[in-house]
């Protein structure tokens, strides 16, 4: 019944199997990671791409937030 689930083709040896599924599941972790790694920064990447496709006075526009102002006007007379 064992044999059926060797993909590693391990044979008799329990330890190296063990080391053999101890590594074959810490790879696939890590190509899970990069993976995710990759997704974050293609989105990131994406972000900016459509950043950069607007136009020059929507950067220069104040904050729309209301309280913005208030905030960083008072952050200014502080110092």
């Amino acid at each position: 019944m064992s044999d059926q689930n060797d993909y590693l083709r391990t044979g008799g040896d329990r330890r190296f199997r063990l080391r053999a599924d101890g590594l074959s599941l810490m790879l696939k972790g890590a190509g899970y990671a990069v993976v995710f790694c990759l997704v974050i920064s293609f989105g990131l990447t994406a972000l900016v791409w459509v950043g950069k496709m607007l136009p020059e006075q929507s950067r220069e526009t104040p904050d729309p937030s209301p309280f913005s102002f208030n905030l960083t006007e008072e952050k200014f007379t502080r110092v």
